[in-house]
Formats: structure tokens, sequence, C-alpha cells
């Protein structure tokens, strides 16, 4: 029996790419009503471009956009993009459907994790506004540890904290790669969700899954 469930956040717990998506559409919206003399679709694809290359997280995106396509950065349109991007990313930190009352079943019986690259700030204030903070025993992110998850440290720091062997945790996650992959490796059983990862492809996980309540079907 998993003494932990240990779950990755973005894109398992909170729809993350649809939230990037539609506050990226906001801001680049305002951005032109500002000003900006770009079509929104050349814009959203060279910001998308910007973000392959700095991270998805990067802060600093806006202003690497508009030195891209201007050779400079005007703050009067730099800062009508960033008050419409984070007014429409807090409306869209909620969690995925099914996602309270799954947490609340397996909390009766199993420790539960946070494994997360988001920088440490980023990946509290989204547990925060989800208001699902207080589910989770550890959280470990890529500012605690200085690795993230194509590393097994995260993940030896998360079974460390609860006091588990890999044996007694199953890894819950999106990325193949990360989140399976790499728990896989030393020994931790997994779950892919692949209602997370829009490339909907084969892992070679414990368990695959459609929907986060489908955890309260498997023998855990």
């Amino acid at each position: 029996m998993a003494k932990a469930i240990l779950f990755d956040l973005d894109n398992t717990l909170v729809d993350f790419m649809a939230m990037k998506r539609k506050s990226c559409e906001a801001a680049i919206d305002e951005m032109i009503s500002a000003g900006l003399k770009m079509k929104k679709e050349d814009a959203l694809k060279i910001l998308f471009e910007l973000y392959d290359k700095y991270g998805i997280e990067y802060k600093q995106i806006f202003q690497k956009f508009l030195q891209k396509i201007e050779g400079k950065i005007d703050y009067r349109i730099l800062s009508h993009g960033i008050v419409a991007y984070r007014r429409i990313k807090v409306s869209y930190l909620y969690p995925y459907p099914n996602v309270i009352p799954t947490l609340l079943e397996l909390k009766k019986k199993h420790k539960l994790a946070i494994i997360s690259d988001a920088p440490r700030m980023r990946a509290w204030m989204r547990l925060s506004a989800m208001k699902i903070d207080n589910f989770f025993d550890v959280v470990i992110t890529s500012g605690d540890v200085k690795r993230k998850k194509n590393s097994v440290i995260p993940f030896r720091a998360a079974l460390k904290q609860l006091g588990i062997k890999p044996e007694e945790a199953l890894m819950v996650g999106d990325w193949i790669e990360r989140d399976i992959n790499t728990a896989k490796s030393i020994g931790i059983k997994t779950c892919y969700a692949r209602y997370g990862n829009e490339e909907k492809r084969a892992s070679e996980a414990d368990y695959e899954i459609d929907d986060i309540k489908d955890l309260l079907k498997l023998e855990l």
C-alpha cells in the first residue's frame, strides 16, 4: 500500500497551459490596443517561441518580446500587457474538476506532497490561490533543492521529508520524461495524468488516468 501520493502541480492539479495561453492572448490584445502594430497571431507565435527559448516561467518575457519586435521597450505598451496578463492569470487559477474531492479522499489514508519545477513562490501562490495548500504535508519546488525533475534530487528530498521509502510512494504527473521516468528510476510507482498532456503519448507508468478522480479507483 502506498503511504504517500506525490503530485506534480502544473497540468496535473491546475490547467497551467490554458491559464498561460489565455493570459498571453489578453496581454497581446491589450498591447495592440495600446499601439503595438502587429497581428495577434504573429505576436503570439513569437511570444511562445521566446517562452521555448527562455522558459515558460521567465519573468521578463514581455520585455524580451518588445525588444525582439521593436528593438526597444515601450513601457506604456509593456505596462498594458502586464496588467492584462496578471488580471486574466488570477481568474484562471482554479484546480481541474474533481481535484478537491479527490484530495479529500486521498488525504484520509495517505500523506500528500507536491514536487514542482515551478519557482518556490509561484508554486505556493498557485496552491494558495486554488485553496489547496493545506492538503499537502510536503511541498518541494525547484527553488528548494536547486534542481528540476530531470534529477532524482527533488524526489529524494520529498521522500526524506515524508519519512518513506521509494516503493511506498506513487508519483502522479503529466510529464513523461520528468514526472514518470525520473520517479521510476529510483523505484517510485508512477501514474501518468494523460488529461494534462496535449500530446497524449503512451507512457511506461504503472497506471494511466484520464481524470484525477480515477486515482480513487486504483488499489493504492
